[in-house]
């Protein structure tokens, strides 16, 4: 299989991926945002039209259906709703049907800022966060608003953990 993981790269997911013989594609999402949008207001800056085709291009320039899975971890959190709806189309066009998309959502509806983090696989049941500091999300998400945000994938699940984080597992 051909995984997608926009962490970017690091050993343990590395490792953790390849020894079962799948492919794995890393990009550093979250640095790529801060490349392409961070020079003045980082929000607004992802309105406009060349910023967003150059990041588009920079970090989701894949063929249709060249993967079977995406660990998308945090990173939606900081996309502004018009840049937001790009990529999560973009990411629904490069999974294969049938594959299987995770992403990370903060709990905390009133919370100014939020933790940002480095995902790594360790092992079969553990998943390290590394602290990257802490950013202002675009918005908050509540189970309805990410039935909507994936309303083209086949399903959408919930899972909420003991960090007051909210795992969604979605099925193109």
């Amino acid at each position: 299989m051909a995984i997608l993981d926009l962490a970017g790269a690091n050993q343990g997911t590395v490792s953790f991926i390849t020894n079962y013989g799948h492919r794995l594609y890393s990009d550093d999402f979250l640095m790529q945002l801060d490349q392409c949008f961070g020079q003045g207001d980082f929000y607004e800056n992802q309105s406009n039209p060349r910023a967003v085709d150059a990041f588009m291009r920079a970090a989701l320039d894949f063929p249709e259906e060249a993967f079977d899975g995406a660990l998308v971890w945090d990173v939606l959190e900081y996309l502004s709703p018009s840049l937001l709806a790009v990529v999560v189309n973009r990411l629904h066009g490069m999974l294969r049907p049938g594959a299987c998309l995770l992403a990370v959502f903060h709990n905390e509806e009133r919370a100014e800022t939020v933790p940002s983090y480095s995902f790594r696989i360790h092992d079969h049941h553990t998943i390290q966060l590394a602290a990257r500091g802490r950013r202002q999300p675009a918005q908050f998400f509540n189970n309805r608003s990410l039935e909507k945000l994936f309303q083209d994938f086949q399903s959408v699940k919930f899972f909420l953990t003991r960090d007051h984080l909210r795992e969604v597992i979605v099925r193109r």
